[in-house]
């Protein structure tokens, strides 16, 4: 029996590769604490609209694990790999979501700080990935796209 070893060939240069990484690895430590954070603000939301944004945080949860899992299977994909262990997450991330119940004005407010947070460093990695991957810069155009839904939706509620 011989046995295969597949090589990623999607980048051949092996510095772009690392380059890469460097850029969507904020984006995935963001995205994860953003879903852990997007849950904690979803089981202490309270007041008048606590089933909407109860409901629309569960959505905004599930986009943002979706979203990190691309950009960590892209980090993959190139041959690296990636650590997003819950302790790389809480040293790499901040929240603003707070520890218990909270009205959710206050819950939406620190969900799209949390937000534009991340929107940050996806807005770096697609600027950065410019010149060198833009397989990967596709994936970071694609992931800003849906937080800036997500941000609008949880926006809308608190717009004056």
């Amino acid at each position: 029996m011989t046995k295969t070893q597949t090589i990623p060939a999607t980048i051949t240069d092996s510095e772009a590769a690392a380059s890469t990484a460097q850029l969507l690895t904020p984006v995935v430590l963001g995205l994860q604490a953003l879903a852990v954070n997007g849950k904690q603000a979803h089981w202490n939301v309270r007041g008048a609209n606590f089933i909407a944004i109860h409901e629309l945080l569960d959505t905004l949860v599930a986009n943002a694990q979706g979203f990190a899992d691309l950009a960590a299977e892209r980090i993959v994909a190139l041959g690296l790999p990636i650590d997003a262990r819950v302790s790389a997450v809480a040293e790499k991330t901040a929240t603003a979501v707070p520890a218990g119940f909270a009205q959710w004005q206050d819950e939406i407010k620190a969900v799209i700080a949390d937000m534009d947070a991340v929107i940050a460093d996806v807005q770096a990695a697609i600027e950065g990935l410019d010149e060198t991957d833009l397989t990967s810069q596709d994936v970071a155009i694609a992931i800003k796209a849906g937080l800036d839904k997500d941000r609008w939706f949880l926006f809308a509620h608190v717009a004056e």
